[in-house]
């Protein structure tokens, strides 16, 4: 088994929300979907930032903390992606080495990395998930050689 690439390991067409969505739609929108880490693309859809699960708790809980349970969904509503998305995050492309891209995984703790085209458009996700699962699947293949 040989996996090169990011696009060989990557989600292709992750989930996305736009910077004009609200902070309510993104909450339902992971916790539907169970995703920890949602691209934010533009009008354009080209990627604006990420939204990670980490970034949207705190946000929820200072807002439980500081409006009440009793208001939540209403002040979620009223706090916008383009608000809280991280916008200082590496992107990857499709063809890059899966090697390149572990080593920054390892270097870096984050959790995900979008994988963008030449026009800056969301093509993927790679999650640490994804190099877990690999991993597993490269032990599993270990123990039956």
């Amino acid at each position: 088994m040989t996996i090169a690439t990011v696009a060989e390991l990557m989600t292709a067409d992750p989930l996305c929300v736009l910077r004009s969505d609200s902070l309510k739609d993104a909450h339902d929108l992971m916790r539907e979907k169970n995703v920890r880490h949602i691209p934010v693309i533009d009008a354009n859809g080209e990627l604006a930032g990420m939204l990670t699960q980490k970034i949207m708790i705190a946000k929820v809980m200072g807002l439980m903390a500081q409006y009440g349970a009793a208001a939540l969904e209403r002040k979620e509503r009223q706090v916008l992606v383009s608000e809280l998305m991280a916008t200082d995050f590496a992107a990857v492309t499709a063809e890059q080495p899966l090697i390149e891209v572990a080593d920054y995984f390892v270097s870096n703790r984050h959790g995900c990395l979008p994988v963008v085209d030449a026009d800056n458009k969301i093509s993927g996700i790679l999650t640490s998930s994804d190099f877990v699962r690999l991993a597993a699947r490269l032990l599993k293949t270990s123990a039956q050689g």
